[in-house]
């Protein structure tokens, strides 16, 4: 879904000011990352694994972009789609793909889902939905990272960060993003195709691409939470742009986070041989 950007935003009947809307929204893709479990890849999946599952991504948001700019309704589609998808996949979340999970769990979708639909004009309603976004790509990111070499889907994140870039800095970007935010399904029903909270709003994307990032480092939990922090922190300082823009790619900080890590322990990798080399004793001849 378009929409990976992290701009201000008024919804009607919610006051909240900037800075810990924002605040709130960095904390929950922070927790996307950290949210996704290890799990053994299912035999059935070995069939349709591939590299080719690493262009997900990065087609997830220029396809979607261009089809809401020149396809008429697809927005609107998009918006059921999911008001349908999201909160199934959340129960899969809580009940499989996210670390804790539990069976019974998933069952939480459902209050979850009632809040954000009943009491979708104030900020507990907008918090649920939030959550059951983000829990959504918990259980994307996970079934993603099963069918995908890793190196090849950390290829991916950075190459959806630098499309998100691109869309963002040429302007291409914001009207879909604005017509995505402003679709609405009938009777009152929740808006789950983006992230709204207070006066922010992140892209599904934001999230989605948080999650991959979780998936790619959940067979270590000290990585994974490194991952984490790692995106709290870069987000926080990278969102000290909105001093002088009103449009973020929200992408850019969990690549960044990605490049820091991977950077680091290649670095750390290097450093170990030469460290052998140093301690090794030498006969004297």
């Amino acid at each position: 879904m378009p929409g990976r950007t992290h701009a201000p935003t008024y919804p009607q009947g919610v006051a909240l000011p900037f800075i810990p809307s924002d605040a709130a929204l960095l904390a929950l893709q922070a927790g996307t990352v950290l949210a996704p479990r290890a799990l053994p890849r299912p035999a059935r999946l070995e069939r349709v694994s591939g590299r080719g599952w690493a262009l997900v991504p990065i087609a997830s948001i220029v396809l979607v972009v261009f089809a809401i700019r020149f396809l008429s309704g697809t927005a609107t589609a998009l918006t059921y789609l999911a008001l349908v998808a999201v909160p199934l996949l959340a129960a899969a979340a809580l009940g499989w793909a996210a670390r804790g999970s539990r069976p019974p769990a998933a069952l939480a979708a459902i209050p979850l889902f009632l809040l954000a639909w009943l009491s979708h004009r104030t900020l507990a309603g907008e918090a649920a939905g939030a959550l059951l976004a983000a829990l959504s790509c918990v259980t994307l990111g996970v079934l993603l990272g099963a069918v995908t070499p890793p190196a090849w889907l950390k290829a991916g994140i950075v190459l959806m960060a630098g499309a998100d870039s691109w869309l963002v800095v040429s302007d291409l970007l914001q009207a879909p993003n604005a017509t995505l935010i402003a679709a609405h399904p009938a009777a009152g029903l929740p808006q789950l195709q983006s992230v709204i909270f207070g006066s922010v709003s992140m892209g599904y994307g934001d999230m989605f691409v948080a999650a991959l990032l979780g998936a790619v480092t959940a067979r270590s939990a000290r990585r994974q939470g490194a991952a984490a922090l790692l995106t709290l922190a870069i987000a926080a300082v990278f969102d000290l742009l909105f001093l002088f823009l009103s449009e973020l790619p929200a992408t850019v900080p969990v690549a960044l986070a990605l490049i820091a890590i991977e950077g680091s322990e290649r670095l750390s990798a290097g450093r170990r041989p030469s460290m052998r080399a140093a301690a090794t004793p030498r006969r004297a001849r």
